[in-house]
């Protein structure tokens, strides 16, 4: 488990996280979710020990991480952002040294470098300079040295950040495949990443949680959530609209940047689809699309850190 207690964190008059608090259990991967400045790298680097609160607990895996860091930090796996290494090390000398650092000699520094190896698949690269290596692999071979001591929690400072939508769906399989056995906490502005990997999210917006829940539950916040899309020829929406109106189980319907009709229920109530669809096939209405959104995540994220996704 990681508990998290009352955390606080200033630089000089700036408070960069404030009275932060949240467990972590066995199984579960966590999106730390905020814009940019919200404080997500600063706790990260609270919970491995990199650097000190002003105020406040952490304990990982049963270890006071301010009282007895060293401890701690043989339970954790830490991939700051960007993933940096030495740039002029090939990934085997790299993955050696780190192997070396955390206590590894002879045989079985050889077994664990091999192993987190065949893991991401780094076979074809060990030997070339880390430099000169696309970002994917970069990407790769942080997080080998992660995970080379095979820790029982795993803290990954956005990790696909810059990634290319391959490299960015290769590192969530291997994520994913990561949470079965380990605590992982993943910091990132990438709203996509949460409904890819995460099982809970913690958005926080100057140094503050503000919302903690499933991505389902957060989902469930956004004023788009259970409405229906519907896309048909504009010549036909304006007549569709004073149809859909009449209906009792319609609050509005709107026009979406792209053109479509968004059908608001009067309460969250999942039979609006069907009731849409009943409609639709009375009257005939011939729709090139129809379907029921889940909610949008990031409305909610907008609506709860000040209308900046890019931040």
């Amino acid at each position: 488990m990681i508990r998290v207690s009352n955390l606080e964190k200033r630089f000089g008059p700036v408070a960069a996280v404030r009275d932060i608090s949240f467990e972590v259990q066995a199984g579960e991967v966590l999106g730390f979710l905020g814009p940019n400045g919200a404080g997500k790298s600063t706790t990260m680097k609270m919970l491995t020990g990199f650097i000190k609160p002003t105020s406040g607990e952490i304990e990982v895996c049963g270890s006071d991480v301010l009282l007895e860091p060293k401890r701690a930090q043989r339970s954790i796996g830490y991939l700051p952002e960007g993933a940096p290494c030495y740039e002029e090390m090939t990934p085997r000398r790299f993955l050696r040294f780190i192997a070396e650092i955390r206590g590894f000699r002879g045989v079985q520094l050889d077994y664990c470098v091999d192993e987190v190896v065949s893991k991401l698949s780094l076979q074809e690269v060990l030997d070339q300079k880390i430099e000169t290596l696309s970002k994917g692999f970069k990407r790769r071979v942080g997080l080998a040295q992660a995970i080379l001591h095979d820790p029982e929690v795993l803290i990954l400072d956005e990790p696909t950040d810059g990634l290319d939508p391959n490299q960015k769906h290769h590192v969530r399989e291997m994520i994913s495949g990561l949470s079965e056995t380990k605590i992982v906490i993943i910091s990132t502005h990438i709203l996509e990443e949460v409904s890819a990997v995460c099982s809970r999210a913690i958005i926080i917006a100057d140094g503050r949680v503000v919302l903690d829940g499933t991505p389902e539950s957060l989902e469930a916040r956004s004023r788009y959530y259970q409405s229906v899309v519907i896309d048909l020829d504009q010549s036909r929406q304006a007549d569709l609209k004073t149809a859909l109106t009449g209906l009792a189980e319609v609050a509005t319907v709107e026009n979406d940047a792209r053109g479509r009709l968004i059908v608001f229920p009067v309460q969250q109530d999942n039979q609006l689809l069907s009731v849409v669809n009943q409609l639709l096939q009375q009257g005939s209405w011939q729709v090139d699309m129809i379907y029921q959104q889940q909610g949008q995540l990031d409305e909610v994220f907008r609506s709860v850190t000040g209308g900046d996704t890019h931040g």
